[in-house]
């Protein structure tokens, strides 16, 4: 089974570790991803606040460059993936699409707009059968599910899971053998694309999360978002728990006691080796 890939920038960059785990899973599953060729940034997460038309033509090339081959795109990036939704939809609305389509050099709008995109999270859900019988260490770890804010959201855009309270990210722990705890932060913000502009803002929200995560008693936070990773771990306050952050494919490749699945850890701000050490049983 094959699919488009759109790493986005941050697969690309600070963010390896999702990029490398990604391409690992989808390998073991027999999954054949192909980069979705000439790609560009999506404008997220700055362009939806500075130029609508950019902030959807950016997206809308993409989708253009993926038109005709047949194949679903696969967008690990949450940003990506919703702001390639949201061009998708653009496309159809016919006051929009022409300019769009101008901007974005499309000659078939139509054909870009029908494109279907994916997020990581929907795609392993949809193959969880053929990853399901190949978990080989249960993770036996506590998890706090962080969907952040565009996952699941706004839902007339998604509906992917519920937008108030999601659960697929939840099942998908379980099935790993993981206990998902309780908590209140699982689609509260980080600070999204105020990091660099309002860092102590950042710093605020992520030390909530990392607070309300772990007095849940999580041990590690799951997430699907380069940007939420990042800013838990880089802009975490000095007294908030230092609890690692790892991408939902990186548990899933410790599950499946995929050949370098530890490894990965090397890449992140806040070392999970501890985590990844009790993994599955692990001393």
């Amino acid at each position: 089974m094959k699919y488009l890939y759109y790493p986005g920038c941050s697969l690309h960059a600070t963010a390896k570790e999702y990029d490398l785990s990604t391409r690992a899973v989808c390998a073991g599953l027999g999954l054949a991803l192909e980069e979705v060729p000439d790609w560009n940034c999506c404008g997220a997460s700055s362009a939806h606040a500075t130029n609508h038309l950019l902030s959807l033509a950016l997206p809308a090339r993409v989708l253009g460059l993926a038109a005709g081959s047949g194949l679903d795109v696969v967008a690990p990036c949450a940003a990506c993936y919703n702001r390639l939704r949201a061009a998708g939809r653009a496309l159809c609305d016919p006051a929009e699409a022409p300019g769009i389509a101008e901007a974005a050099g499309l000659p078939r709008p139509t054909e870009a707009a029908g494109v279907r995109v994916l997020s990581v999270l929907e795609l392993l859900v949809a193959q969880r059968d053929r990853w399901l019988a190949r978990v080989r260490r249960p993770l036996g770890l506590k998890v706090a599910a962080y969907y952040g804010c565009l996952l699941v959201r706004p839902p007339g855009l998604l509906g992917f899971d519920a937008a108030e309270h999601p659960r697929s990210l939840d099942r998908l722990l379980e099935d790993l053998g993981a206990t998902p705890v309780d908590w209140p932060g699982r689609i509260d913000c980080c600070g999204g694309g105020l990091s660099i502009a309002r860092p102590d803002l950042v710093r605020e929200l992520c030390g909530r999360l990392l607070g309300w995560a772990a007095r849940a008693g999580a041990e590690v936070i799951a997430t699907a978002c380069p940007l939420c990773g990042l800013n838990l771990e880089m802009r975490r306050p000095p007294r908030a728990p230092a609890l690692p952050v790892l991408y939902l494919t990186e548990l899933v490749g410790l599950a499946l006691d995929l050949p370098g699945a530890k490894g990965w850890g090397r890449y992140h701000l806040v070392s999970p080796a501890g985590v990844t050490r009790r993994a599955g049983g692990g001393a």
